[in-house]
């Protein structure tokens, strides 16, 4: 089989126009170096640092990207996003215009004999429950229309200013606390006493994870960020990697 790929938090828009484009440019030449060799790219969540569909108008921007998943998906390469906490507002655009399949929560695909728990890794587990709230907030349909009542020019300097303060707040990326530390570590030990995966894939985090979680090799995996690391992961029919670009 080809491989399998997947990426997250690219934070297209962040912290400038110039360094995201320079990023976007950067993550083309990634997908041009995988795609002879792609089966399917999962893109889990936080791919731009602020998303939000109005019903007739999408950000402005990004076109170099869109352009290639575009490219790619009418090559006949499976493609899928799965939403993450900057950019979860996305509402038919991707399906229509890109023929990219997005997901709103966690799911659990096989390849080659193994199982994907796949998400972008926000609000699973006991951690932050005022987050958690604040998302289902977010995720309430009342709210987007709410939002939606704004006009673009003002929702989006809005969103995007909140966006960033958000970054902001978080502008280093926790280090590694341990296993018995790491919320996303013990939601993936609590999944596992109910059935076998093979291997967890999130985004979130920022940190580029790979552990181990019992004696039958289930793994998480954590795919870090592309602001200043620039990691993914394969799957080659055999084995899942954590790699850098």
């Amino acid at each position: 089989m080809k491989s399998v790929y997947f990426a997250s938090d690219f934070h297209l828009g962040a912290p400038n126009l110039a360094a995201s484009h320079q990023r976007e440019k950067k993550i083309i030449k990634w997908l041009e170096s995988i795609e002879d060799n792609a089966q399917a790219i999962f893109l889990l969540g936080d791919l731009f640092d602020f998303w939000h569909e109005y019903k007739t108008v999408v950000p402005k921007g990004y076109v170099r990207f869109l352009g290639k998943l575009a490219e790619l998906s009418d090559k006949g390469i499976q493609i899928e996003v799965f939403t993450g906490n900057h950019d979860l507002w996305m509402s038919g655009y991707f399906e229509e215009e890109l023929g990219i399949k997005v997901v709103k929560e966690p799911e659990i695909r096989e390849f080659g004999g193994k199982t994907f728990y796949l998400g972008h890794g926000d609000g699973l587990g006991s951690s932050d429950k005022v987050y958690k709230q604040l998302r289902k907030l977010f995720h309430h349909p009342v709210s987007q229309a709410m939002f939606r009542w704004l006009h673009p020019d003002i929702g989006m300097k809005l969103a995007n200013k909140w966006s960033t303060a958000s970054r902001k707040s978080h502008s280093e990326p926790e280090p590694f606390r341990g296993e018995e530390h790491e919320w996303l570590i013990t939601y993936c030990k609590e999944i596992l006493q109910n059935q076998h995966i093979d291997y967890f894939v999130f985004g979130h985090r920022h940190w580029p994870i790979d552990i181990t979680l019992n004696e039958k090799g289930s793994k998480y995996i954590n795919l870090g960020e592309w602001i200043s690391q620039c990691n993914y992961a394969e799957f080659n029919g055999e084995e899942l990697t954590l790699k850098q670009f």
